[in-house]
């Protein structure tokens, strides 16, 4: 996803395994409930394989009671999940992001290859046609400066140079020998075609030539505090009063917009005399006991045109206000899903991993296959399905599309259902994935099936 930011950047292997750590962080919401589903799998696909449930429920042992102590272990993970994407993920989210942003914005590292243009630099392509790796000189050079603008831009060739830093590693040296430079210096006026007028250029030729390029090698940190109002660096306390605050506030911009549209009506409402004159009320009474229709006929072609220019403009300036007052309410609305989203995703989380225990645990004891095999197929099928699901939840919650507490637990809506249904097929010792079982019921189902398309065509 961020390969770009970090190729060609010459960052140092510190930061580089700092934003990896933080990277790891952010995919345990997505880790922590395919590694349930995969342990309780194997588990109880084990003991099913070995005989070992099969052992235990001869004995009196419900498969209720081999879960429970899973299950309170599951449970603690899952408070263990909502304290990390509470506490530990809204730390590791700035970190990773305020890194991300810090190399985005770093220079990559200078590397100049032979026999093609290099662009590297800002407002300057620089071609070389060969290289000396023992010296660091550059041969058969030539620079194109469009520093100033493409309209401005100087070309400069050079039969050798070479290329240094400053000691603060801010700005880039071109040290050139033997060379000329072309330069444009009617800088102000507009391109013109040959046939039209004669652009003046200077050329120089010179010995030696040094120029001094901004380009800043260091590696500066981007500012956290920036990210601080954002969703992702919030727990649950702050985005509950994020929430409360910004709905707070467009419901007062709300009410205030509808106020000002009630208000303003077509004549709207003029001051006179220090007093509010509504001019509709004044209109009514100047024309009392005319309609609109013979109101309009009354006037001149001029009075005419003048009343209806004057209704277009106003409703004009009215629809602009209205779309001017949807965008702000717009934004209101926008910052309240993002961060309704990120609340219902903390709880969504914890739940997620119960769920996938109370998958797991069923289809083991049903399948009765350990290993790597049939547990890893089931487990990567199944974590599909969630992530479809629970991906389209999320894009229509932040399209608002549903409503965001339904969006976000969409998933959990689906696959509960599932796993109580597998939890009750396997406390029963349910053949669920029987192949004979299975054909049984295609053969009962086939069978009717039949009876009913004769029975259909005696009465024809």
């Amino acid at each position: 996803m961020h390969v770009n930011d970090l190729v060609g950047k010459g960052v140092e292997i510190k930061v580089l395994a700092e934003f990896f750590i933080y990277a790891v962080t952010s995919v345990v919401p997505l880790a922590l409930p395919l590694a349930i589903l995969l342990a309780s799998l194997m588990t109880f696909g084990n003991l099913g394989e070995k005989f070992e449930l099969t052992a235990m429920k001869a004995a009196g042992v419900s498969l209720f009671r081999i879960m429970r102590p899973l299950a309170i272990a599951i449970a603690f993970v899952s408070v263990g999940a909502f304290m990390f994407s509470n506490y530990v993920l809204p730390v590791s989210q700035v970190k990773l992001w305020a890194l991300i942003f810090s190399l985005k914005q770093k220079s990559p590292e200078l590397d100049i290859p032979q026999g093609e243009f290099y662009d590297g630099i800002d407002g300057y392509n620089i071609y070389v046609r060969r290289k000396a790796p023992q010296t660091g000189m550059l041969y058969d050079m030539m620079i194109y400066d469009y520093s100033e603008g493409f309209r401005n831009a100087s070309v400069m060739v050079a039969d050798s140079g070479r290329i240094f830093f400053t000691d603060d590693k801010k700005y880039l040296i071109l040290h050139l020998y033997s060379g000329e430079s072309f330069e444009n210096l009617d800088r102000n006026q507009q391109r013109a075609t040959n046939s039209e007028k004669n652009i003046p250029y200077r050329r120089e030729s010179f010995a030696q030539k040094q120029m001094l390029i901004d380009f800043d090698m260091e590696f500066d940190r981007y500012n956290e505090d920036v990210l601080a109002d954002q969703h992702v660096s919030k727990d649950v306390v702050e985005l509950v009063q994020s929430i409360d605050s910004v709905q707070l506030l467009a419901h007062d911009r709300s009410k205030e917009q509808s106020r000002t549209l009630v208000n303003n009506r077509y004549f709207g409402r003029e001051r006179v005399a220090n007093r509010d004159v509504d001019m509709w009320e004044g209109a009514k009474e100047l024309y009392a006991g005319y309609d609109v229709d013979s109101l309009y006929g009354r006037f001149s072609d001029d009075e005419r045109y003048r009343a209806l220019s004057a209704a277009i403009e106003k409703a004009k300036a009215q629809r602009d206000q209205i779309d001017y007052n949807a965008l702000m309410l717009n934004d209101y609305q926008r910052y309240i899903r993002k961060h309704e989203i990120e609340l219902y995703r903390k709880f969504t989380l914890a739940f997620a991993c119960l769920i996938f225990f109370f998958i797991g645990a069923p289809l083991g004891a049903i399948t009765r296959k350990g290993g790597l095999g049939a547990p890893v197929v089931i487990s990567v099928v199944m974590f599909i399905i969630y992530y479809i699901i629970d991906n389209t939840g999320y894009k229509m919650a932040r399209e608002a599309l549903w409503p965001c507490w339904a969006g976000m637990w969409l998933s959990s809506m689906v696959l509960l259902p599932i796993g109580i249904f597998l939890t009750y097929k396997a406390a029963t010792d349910s053949a669920l994935f029987n192949p004979e079982v299975w054909m049984k019921y295609l053969h009962y189902f086939k069978t009717k099936l039949l009876k009913l398309i004769r029975r259909i065509f005696r009465k024809l």
